[in-house]
């Protein structure tokens, strides 16, 4: 039997989803905000955002809170995008924070925890009633216990066992005064997805997500890039691997994968093959313990 000629691929049903949702909290909110990483996950949010809206500019500032540990190639995307599509950003500075004593750095120099407060501080002094954000229910455990609109309160803090019905595409904004909902549009969508998406709207990404060869270690069974942030150990042995990355964060914690993949198609191909999803795969942060994702969200991490 053939689809009618009308019929959405499962991309465009997707990509509508999201529209929907994406317009949805500019319709019911007062002060929404997208938060923007430079990660595959948040360019693609942002070019749906911008799809969205279009002609008219995005209607809500760009945020980013920058821990100051940021892989290079990420920063220059961000701040290209940005000139480029005309966006209001607004960057949540980690290390300014530990500059003036808000927040003290862990010992072993990781930013991945400290985070949380400067994204609060941020949401606080802005006041963003509603922030959007690309994480998906495949990535992670946590994730996949979110509502589409995940409500925080006061305190900024979620409750997994408190949470609003979502009943059909109907979704509930309602906030006092100090409480604020994080979004998910892209929550239905797998890591192949986004990976489809960025090739049949030819969006491009930063250059650290194709295959290249770059100078790593093993630490805890992960390559990690040799760079400031991530020194070697007077044990650990430096060698040169081509590799890639399957997500972007603190370059503390992010580790890259052995890789050919140096094309959109080749990564797609290799994406389909694994069984790992990218945080679980690359992601030192969330191998703290079985709960650290969850532990952090209910702190008021993303």
């Amino acid at each position: 039997m053939t689809q009618p000629a009308h019929a959405l691929s499962q991309l465009d049903a997707l990509e509508a989803e999201a529209m929907h949702i994406v317009r949805e909290v500019v319709a019911q909110m007062e002060r929404p905000a997208l938060l923007f990483s430079g990660g595959k996950d948040s360019i693609c949010l942002l070019q749906i955002a911008i799809r969205a809206f279009a002609p008219a500019p995005v209607p809500m500032p760009i945020v980013h809170i920058d821990t100051g540990q940021n892989f290079p190639e990420v920063l220059e995307y961000r701040d290209r995008i940005v000139e480029e599509h005309g966006l209001k950003l607004v960057v949540g500075s980690v290390q300014a924070a530990i500059d003036e004593g808000r927040v003290k750095e862990e010992p072993n120099r990781s930013r991945n925890r400290i985070q949380t407060p400067v994204l609060l501080e941020t949401i606080e002094q802005n006041r963003f009633d509603a922030c959007m954000g690309g994480a998906r229910r495949d990535e992670e455990k946590a994730r996949a216990k979110e509502r589409v609109f995940s409500f925080r309160d006061d305190f900024g803090q979620w409750d997994p066992r408190n949470q609003r019905p979502e009943l059909w595409n109907l979704y509930n904004g309602k906030v006092h005064q100090g409480e604020s909902i994080r979004v998910f549009p892209l929550s239905n969508w797998t890591e192949l997805d986004i990976w489809d998406y960025i090739r049949s709207r030819e969006i491009e990404v930063p250059s650290i997500y194709y295959a290249h060869e770059r100078e790593v270690f093993l630490r805890d069974g992960m390559w990690m890039a040799a760079n400031e942030f991530a020194v070697p150990g007077e044990n650990d042995e430096v060698v040169t691997r081509k590799v890639r990355y399957r997500t972007v964060g603190d370059a503390t914690l992010t580790a890259a994968v052995e890789s050919e993949a140096d094309d959109i198609d080749k990564i797609i191909e290799e994406t389909a093959a694994t069984r790992l999803t990218e945080r679980g795969a690359t992601r030192g942060d969330d191998r703290v313990s079985e709960a650290a994702m969850e532990d952090r969200k209910k702190e008021g991490y993303f």
